[in-house]
């Protein structure tokens, strides 16, 4: 959840790092510090608030130049958001000094021996706990920082990566990894550290992605030596190019990364399909499918676990497999699936789904479903990501970077990549005639500038979100392919504008949601005239007699929704199976417009982060 970076080298560490923050903030934003080497000392600064508070604090209150340095901007677990609970912690001795993201779950237990040991503790959290047990180890055997930071590592319970260093030996920073992304980046005698790659990538191309269990001691000059953390084997680096940019990564004069993502779609859309869909030759060609056809030809099922954002993908998935290719689905809450003891066999593939490929809940049901024999196959965002290495095969959506923590082109670009899927089985199965097939491959290469025009209708959007800006509730409605838009829509408004917001099945408004109808009661109803289109009508009206107020996503050209709906937004006509690709994109629109006349952090909502990567 939390974001860390670090760096030793020849550079003022002190610029590198608090950019680098900045562009790690979408991982959590409650507080933020930062620890300067200088030569003589260790210069620390921290503070609740944003990586900007801490900026103006540390440049007012502390030395800001050395070559060695780590820095924090954390998301909240283990003690609330405040300064001293901030990152970095020093040991007792003032010689260690950590940063952590992730949890130490039997941390109590440790704190509770280290205070017999005579430690002390100025905060709640349990990252001050293992440094302190990283020094008593470091005392007792007698060890160096890397020697004792494998040894704690071992006594503890969690997920985690870390930075340490100590100013008795300031040549080199240890860092380690289990369940919590960290990458190292190479230069010329220079180590970058990072929980993602943005914020060194002008500075190198070169990375090392840590896997789990596995720790290294980075030294200038020298080369990485990474070792496992439980029995001390040599592991042996592997360096990836980056594909990212530094255009990728900025606003690009958009006010907020949210609109930015969201205006990304039709590009972001057809780059995820580049060279896997070749509509004019009738092929859908993706290697991780094409390699394991036979596991997908001969399931008995397909079990997608997912979390957010990314299980609504999954529920759209759900109608596109069974309807396209006649394969059953089941879709499941990662952060539920493991705890229900589930029923998993060797024939069945599962799908897990995550933008940042980092999601805990969704790493823990990968593991569970590859120890119970099922074929696993992940779609994420992120290269080298841990969901990509831990499944059996996999695809990238390659969507860019997604700094915004409201999810928009991850979802369009899941649904994207899930649907050549269905079609490719649908084929291979002969559970569809060649011309339909056809016409839905040539459909999709054109969904991009569909989306396109979508987007045009930003200028009404605006218009309706300034009338419902100071609601206190919203209701989404959607029928098949669209119910799942209705969720990902409600969960839009819920969490950057915090207007209590619920999607429901059109048809279940009258099992209960129907009662809350009233004139201060606006409903979005999603009613494209592909796909149960009578019947949302009737559900129109069943509102309009209860005085609730109408925000209606339609066809283009529809007269009948129009005569009944408060307001109307229209969107291009497609087939039912890829009308989510478009419908999605006005309810992001008017959530994020809501979200900005209220006033809200629209990049950064509160409580949130953009990666959970701890249950």
């Amino acid at each position: 959840m939390c974001g860390i970076v670090g760096y030793i080298g020849y550079r003022e560490a002190y610029p590198i790092i608090m950019k680098g923050l900045q562009r790690l903030e979408y991982r959590g934003y409650d507080s933020a510090g930062i620890a300067l080497y200088d030569g003589n000392q260790i210069n620390l600064s921290k503070t609740k608030g944003k990586v900007e508070d801490l900026r103006n604090k540390s440049e007012r209150d502390i030395a800001i130049n050395g070559t060695l340095g780590i820095g924090h901007t954390r998301w909240a677990t283990h003690g609330v958001p405040n300064d001293v609970n901030s990152h970095p912690h020093y040991s007792n001795s003032g010689d260690l000094v950590i940063i952590h993201n992730g949890i130490i779950e039997n941390y109590e237990s440790v704190k509770t021996e280290l205070k017999k040991r005579g430690y002390v503790f100025e905060s709640d959290t349990d990252t001050e706990v293992l440094v302190n047990l990283i020094e008593e180890v470091k005392k007792k055997e007698n060890v160096k920082l890397g020697q004792a930071v494998q040894i704690a590592l071992n006594q503890v319970v969690g997920a985690y990566a870390i930075a340490v260093f100590d100013k008795q030996k300031p040549d080199e920073i240890v860092v380690a990894k289990l369940g919590s992304p960290l990458a190292i980046g190479i230069g010329d005698k220079e180590f970058f550290i990072a929980s993602d790659a943005s914020p060194f990538i002008e500075f190198t191309n070169n990375a090392v992605y840590l896997e789990d269990d596995e720790m290294a001691i980075i030294r200038p000059g020298k080369e990485i030596k990474l070792r496992k953390i439980k029995d001390d084997a040599v592991a042996y680096p592997m360096v990836q190019e980056l594909q990212l940019n530094l255009e990728e990564i900025e606003k690009g004069g958009y006010d907020h990364f949210m609109l930015k993502e969201i205006y990304e779609q039709p590009r972001a859309i057809k780059d995820t399909y580049r060279g896997r869909l070749l509509a004019d030759q009738g092929l859908i060609k993706m290697s991780g499918i094409d390699d394991n056809l036979e596991k997908f030809l001969n399931a008995n099922r397909i079990i997608i676990v997912a979390c957010g954002t990314s299980w609504h993908a999954g529920l759209v998935a759900e109608y596109i497999f069974e309807d396209l290719a006649r394969v059953p689905v089941e879709v499941e809450y990662a952060s539920e699936f493991r705890y229900r003891n589930p029923v998993i066999t060797n024939k069945d593939v599962v799908i897990a789904i995550s933008q940042s490929g980092e999601t805990a809940d969704t790493l823990a049901a990968i593991k569970l479903a590859k120890e119970n024999g099922a074929f696993v196959f992940g779609v994420c965002n992120v290269v080298g990501s841990s969901i990509a290495r831990e499944t059996d095969a996999g695809a990238y959506t390659h969507a860019g970077p997604e700094i915004g923590v409201a999810s928009t082109k991850a979802f369009t670009t899941q649904i994207t990549i899930l649907t050549l899927i269905a079609l490719k089985l649908a084929k291979e199965k002969g559970e569809m005639s060649e011309p339909r097939y056809h016409e839905i491959l040539t459909e999709l290469e054109i969904i991009p500038s569909k989306v396109e025009r979508a987007l045009q209708a930003n200028p009404l959007v605006e218009i309706i979100a300034d009338v419902y800006k100071d609601s206190e509730n919203c209701l989404y409605l959607g029928r098949g392919y669209n119910f799942p838009v209705a969720l990902e829509g409600a969960l839009k408004l819920k969490e950057i504008s915090y207007i209590h917001a619920e999607g429901y099945p059109a048809a279940e408004m009258k099992h209960g949601p129907i009662a809350l109808i009233d004139e201060q009661m606006p409903v979005i109803v999603i009613a494209t005239k592909k796909g149960h289109y009578e019947k949302v009508v009737s559900n129109i009206q069943e509102i309009k007699s209860r005085k609730g107020k109408i925000i209606a996503i339609v066809t283009e050209g529809d007269e009948q929704v129009r005569e009944l709906a408060d307001h109307v937004i229209e969107v291009p006509e497609t087939f039912e199976c890829l009308s989510p690709l478009l419908t999605t994109i006005p309810l992001q629109l008017l959530s994020y417009h809501i979200a900005v006349m209220r006033g809200c952090n629209v990049d950064q909502p509160r409580n949130l982060a953009k990666s959970v990567t701890v249950e």
